[in-house]
C-alpha cells in the first residue's frame, strides 16, 4: 500500500497553492460568518491529514478496488435518497451530528478514481461500441441519483468531468465530433423548451434561475436577488477592497443583502473586501492548481494516473469557473461552492483527498521526466 518515494518528487508547489487558497477562504468565511470559521479550520486540518496519508499511498493499489469505489459512490447516494436531510426543498445531505455530509461532493472524486482504473483496463477497446456503451451506462446511476435530489448544477459538473475523463482516457476524435454534432443541437432544443412556462423538464425554481439570468430585472426581488447584489458587492470593492471584517454601512455583506455569503457567494465577499487584487489572486490560484494537476497527469506512469491528474484539474477549473461565473452573473445561479474557499466540510475534505491522489501520481512520475 505504502511505498518509498523520493522527496524531491513531492509537489510542494501544489500543496502551497492549495493551502494558500484555503487560508484566503478561511479569512473570507470569518468575515462573512464568524461562527463557522473554526469548523472550516478543522476541515482544513482534517483535509491536510487525509491528503498527506493518501499522497504516500500507492494509487495503483487503491484503484484495484475500483468496483468497491463504485459501490461506495452509489451506496452513499442511495443513503441520501432514503435517509437524507431535506433543506429548502432539496435532499442532498446526511446528518452526521457534527456536520452535514454531502455525498455528491465525494462522488466527484470517486467518479475520477473509478474511471481511472476502468478506462485503463479497457483502454485498447475504449472506442469500441461495447466498451463505450459500458462507460456511459456506468455513469448513468450516479448522475440520475444526483439530479433526483434535485441538484442540476452538480449533475452538469459531473457530466463535464465525465467528458474530460473519457477524453483523457483516449476517446477517438471522430467519436467526439459525432457526439458534439448531436449534443449541441440537443442543448439548444433543451434550452428553448425550458424557458416555456408550461415546461416539465425542470423544477420551477431551476427554470426561474435561467429566466432570472435572461431577464434579471424582472426577477430582481426573487431569483436574481443574490446575483445582482453579488455584482454590486464585487464592483464596490474596486482595486484594494474595503478590508476584511470592516464595519462600513455601505457594504452589501454588512447589510445582509447576500444570504449565506460564506458558501455559494463567497467570491462576492472577497471582491468587496479584498477588491480586484484579492479576486485576481483567487482566480490565479485556481488556475495554477488546475495546471499543476494536469501537469501531474501528463507525467504519470500510466493512463490511470493521467486520468486522475486531468480529472482533478478539470474539477477545480470547472467548479471554480461556474462559481465565479454565477457570482459575476455570467451564468444562471447554480449553487456550487468555490473550491477550497467556500464553507463546507464535505467539499473541502473531498478536494483535499483528490489532491492527495494527484500528489501520489506526481511521486510516481515517468522516469524519463525530471520535472
Amino acid at each position: 500500500m505504502f511505498k518509498k518515494y523520493k522527496l524531491k518528487n513531492f509537489d510542494f508547489i501544489l500543496v502551497f497553492l492549495v493551502v494558500l487558497l484555503n487560508i484566503i477562504g478561511i479569512f473570507a468565511i470569518g468575515s462573512a460568518k464568524e461562527s463557522v470559521q473554526n469548523k472550516q479550520i478543522f476541515g482544513m486540518i482534517l483535509g491536510l491529514c487525509i491528503m498527506m496519508v493518501i499522497a504516500f499511498m500507492d494509487y495503483s493499489v487503491v484503484l484495484k478496488f475500483y468496483w468497491l469505489i463504485y459501490m461506495v459512490m452509489i451506496g452513499s447516494l442511495l443513503l441520501v435518497e432514503f435517509f437524507g436531510e431535506t433543506v429548502n426543498g432539496a435532499t442532498r445531505w446526511l446528518d452526521l451530528g457534527f456536520f452535514q455530509f454531502q455525498p455528491s461532493d465525494t462522488t466527484k472524486i470517486l467518479l475520477i478514481l473509478f474511471y481511472a482504473q476502468f478506462i485503463m483496463k479497457y483502454k485498447e477497446k475504449l472506442n469500441s461500441f461495447r466498451v463505450l456503451s459500458a462507460v456511459v451506462a456506468l455513469a448513468a446511476p450516479p448522475l440520475l441519483l444526483v439530479i433526483k435530489q434535485p441538484d442540476l448544477s452538480t449533475t452538469i459538473l459531473l457530466v463535464l468531468l465525465f467528458c474530460v475523463i473519457v477524453f483523457s482516457g483516449g476517446l477517438s476524435w471522430k467519436i467526439i465530433g459525432s457526439i458534439l454534432a448531436v449534443a449541441v443541437p440537443c442543448v439548444l432544443i433543451f434550452l428553448s423548451i425550458v424557458v416555456q412556462e408550461d415546461q416539465t423538464l425542470l423544477e420551477n425554481y431551476q427554470r426561474n434561475r435561467i429566466m432570472a439570468f435572461i431577464d434579471p430585472e424582472a426577477y430582481a426581488d426573487a431569483e436574481a436577488y443574490q446575483q445582482l447584489n453579488s455584482v454590486i458587492a464585487i464592483g464596490s470593492g474596486q482595486l484594494w477592497g474595503k478590508g476584511l471584517n470592516n464595519n462600513e454601512i455601505a457594504s452589501v455583506k454588512n447589510g445582509n443583502f447576500l444570504p449565506e455569503p460564506q458558501t455559494d457567494f463567497i467570491f462576492a465577499v472577497i471582491g468587496e473586501e479584498l477588491g480586484f487584487i484579492g479576486s485576481a489572486a483567487v482566480i490565479l490560484l485556481l488556475i495554477f492548481i488546475a495546471m499543476r494537476c494536469v501537469s501531474a497527469g501528463r507525467t504519470a506512469k500510466d493512463s490511470a494516473g493521467m486520468i486522475i491528474g486531468c480529472g482533478m484539474g478539470a474539477l477545480v477549473a470547472f467548479q471554480g469557473f461556474m462559481n465565479i461565473a454565477v457570482a459575476t452573473m455570467l451564468m444562471p445561479n447554480t449553487g456550487l461552492p468555490l473550491p477550497f474557499v467556500s464553507y463546507g466540510l464535505s467539499s473541502l475534505v473531498s478536494l483535499y483527498a483528490g489532491i492527495g491522489f494527484v500528489l501520489n501520481v506526481r511521486l510516481q512520475r515517468k522516469n524519463l521526466y525530471n520535472l
